[in-house]
Order: C-alpha cells, then sequence, then structure tokens
C-alpha cells in the first residue's frame, strides 16, 4: 500500500513523497500553508498522482512562484494538462433588453431553417442520384422494400383519411348550405363542395394527413436505425443507405398521394351529398348530375399534378430528419417532430404556388 502523502521542506525545495491521490492527502494543504519560501518543488519521490494532487502541487507552485521538476513522463503529461485547464472563470455575456434577446432568437430562427433548407436541398439531389443509380442498375431495385411501404403508406392510411375526408365533406356542405341559405342560393352548395375537395382540401388535407402518419413513421425508423449504427453498417457491407431506405419510402409516397388524394376527394363529395340529401333535400341523382357540370377536368387535374410533389415533399423531409439523428435517443423524437412540422410547411408553401400557377395558366 502506498503511503500517504508527505513534504520536507529543505532551503527553498520542497520534496514531495508518497502517494498524491485524493485518498492520501488528508491535511496536506493545510500543512502546505505553513510554508513560507519556495523555489523548487520536488516531486522525484512521489509515488503516484492524480488529479486532485496534481492541483494542489500547481497551486502551492503557483501561489509562491516555484519551478516544478521531477515528475515521470506519465506525470508530467498529468500536471500539464492540469496547468492548462487553469484559467480565469469567464462570465456569461450581458443578455441585453427583452428586444434584443427576441431580435437574436429570430435571427437564430432564421439561420437555422436557412441551414436546413440548404440541407434538405443537398438531401434531395442525394435522393435523384439515388434514383438514377437504381434506374441504371435495375437489380438494385428492392420491390419488397416498395410493396411494403406502399401497404404502409397507402393501404393502412385508407380508413382514417376516409373517415376525416367524409367529415369534412359534411362540414363543407354544412357551412357552404347556411350561408348560402341567406341568398336564396342553397343549390351552389355542390359547386362549393365539387371545387373545393377535388382542387383544394382533398389533396391538401391528405398530405397533412400523410406527413403526421409516414413523414414521422420515416423519421423514426431510419433515426432510430442510425442511433444503432445500422445505417454505418449497411456502408461497411457495401449497401447504399439512400436506395434501400429512402428511394421506396420516397417513391411509396410519390405514387400513392394521387391515389389517397383522389380517393379523399370523392369520399368528402360523398360525405356533402348526404348532407345536401338529408338537410337540403337535394337527391344524390342531382347532387352527381350538378357536380358533373359545375366541376372542369381542370380541378382534378390540378389535385392530380399536387399530390405526388406532396408526397416527395413529405418524404424527403421524414428521411432527411431521420438521417439527421445523432447521439442519443432524445434526437429521434425532436428530429420526428421536425420531420413532420417541416412537412406541412413547406406543404402550405407549395400549396399557395401552385394556386398562383394555375391561376396564371388560365386553370381557375
Amino acid at each position: 500500500m502506498n503511503d500517504a502523502a508527505q513534504f520536507q521542506d529543505d532551503n527553498g525545495t520542497v520534496r514531495f513523497t508518497g502517494d498524491l491521490s485524493l485518498a492520501r492527502i488528508a491535511g496536506l494543504t493545510e500543512r502546505l500553508e505553513q510554508v513560507d519560501r519556495v523555489t523548487t518543488v520536488d516531486l522525484s519521490g512521489v509515488e503516484r498522482i492524480d488529479t486532485v494532487g496534481a492541483w494542489i502541487v500547481h497551486r502551492f507552485a503557483a501561489k509562491h512562484d516555484a519551478r516544478v521538476e521531477g515528475l515521470s513522463e506519465d506525470g508530467r503529461h498529468l500536471f500539464d494538462q492540469v496547468v492548462a485547464a487553469d484559467k480565469p472563470l469567464v462570465p456569461r455575456p450581458s443578455q441585453g433588453s427583452g428586444v434584443q434577446r427576441v431580435l437574436g432568437e429570430v435571427g437564430d430562427a432564421v439561420v437555422q431553417s436557412g441551414r436546413t433548407l440548404l440541407g434538405l436541398l443537398g438531401f434531395l439531389g442525394s435522393t435523384t442520384l439515388a434514383f438514377a443509380s437504381v434506374i441504371r442498375h435495375p437489380r438494385r431495385f428492392r420491390f419488397n422494400a416498395v410493396v411494403h411501404e406502399f401497404e404502409t403508406v397507402g393501404v393502412a392510411a385508407l380508413a382514417i383519411v376516409g373517415l376525416m375526408s367524409f367529415l369534412i365533406g359534411i362540414v363543407i356542405a354544412q357551412q357552404g348550405a347556411v350561408q348560402l341559405r341567406q341568398f336564396g342560393a342553397e343549390v351552389f352548395t355542390i359547386n362549393l363542395v365539387g371545387r373545393l375537395t377535388l382542387r383544394e382540401l382533398g389533396v391538401l388535407m391528405t398530405a397533412i394527413m400523410v406527413a403526421g402518419r409516414s413523414g414521422s413513421a420515416f423519421a423514426a425508423q431510419i433515426g432510430t436505425m442510425k442511433l444503432t449504427e445500422e445505417i454505418d453498417a449497411m456502408r461497411t457491407i457495401g449497401v447504399s443507405p439512400m436506395e434501400a431506405l429512402v428511394v421506396p419510402r420516397t417513391l411509396a409516397a410519390i405514387v400513392l398521394m394521387p391515389l389517397l388524394g383522389f380517393y379523399s376527394s370523392l369520399i368528402a363529395m360523398i360525405g356533402g351529398g348526404l348532407l345536401a340529401a338529408v338537410s337540403l333535400g337535394i337527391p344524390p341523382i342531382t347532387f352527381i348530375a350538378r357536380i358533373r357540370e359545375v366541376v372542369p377536368i381542370t380541378d382534378l387535374y390540378v389535385g392530380l399534378i399536387k399530390a405526388p410533389v406532396f408526397g416527395a415533399i413529405i418524404a424527403l423531409a421524414g428521411c432527411f430528419q431521420g438521417m439527421q439523428v445523432e447521439a442519443d435517443a432524445e434526437q429521434v423524437g425532436l428530429r420526428t417532430t421536425s420531420a413532420v412540422v417541416q412537412g406541412i410547411f413547406l406543404v402550405i408553401v407549395l400549396d399557395a404556388f401552385f394556386a398562383v400557377f394555375f391561376t396564371w395558366l388560365g386553370w381557375d
């Protein structure tokens, strides 16, 4: 067992011996306070030294402006680390006024949004290259994975999308009838239901639902794989994560969004037609005939054109956020939330762009 730490004062040279570790230095600091004049600290007799012992010696030597010698190579390395860590505490800068803090937070949010947008654009490029690689090498196409994602994104969502669309169709018809009744124009409720569901709400509400279901699932699945180093293992064995994970999910979202959007619009019109029959006394055959008269085919085209773009954005946002997971499991939840928020935000922004674009084309 090592001896407790001791020291000897010899004409300006203090020689330490024994064990300079936390368990063996009881009372050493108080005894060192009694030393007056020191020029050299000799540690050649020290058998063991830890961080606490090195800190005591450094503080003692610095107080008397003495040089330290006699350490072994490992002891010298530890002592140098302790010396390097002895820096004055830098006080936190003043937070400033409330306005400055708000402006600072807004600026940080803008910078973070810009970085995320650049990262998403880069991820879009990587996904495009992965699609091109699969097209050049068809054997790499993972048919089973795509079919599985078809079921996850499309078939499993039919019930919730159908229920949501049916209720939205009823709400649109009911609220439209209430407002149009003031002008004796309840019949135009059919126009409202038909055009609004086919052109806007059918696809938009489906995209929001898919972002909440599938976008979050993509982020959580890929994020968990990233956290458990499965993605690194895939790269090690020569499998591209973009081709194996991102391409099937993106393809499934692009292909199924138009189908889900069209399905949503039909169910919404059925809900609107049911309320029109019950509340307004409009027979279903009249409702269908009126829909065919007042809803132009371009409304259907608008919805079908927007749907695959929305699907691609939702899938890219989910997969991108999943790939950003690092460090701990908390990141999975944070990135999943970010995937849903970004997916819905980008869908609404693109929907506004499409509204202006199709009006410019004359499809209004």
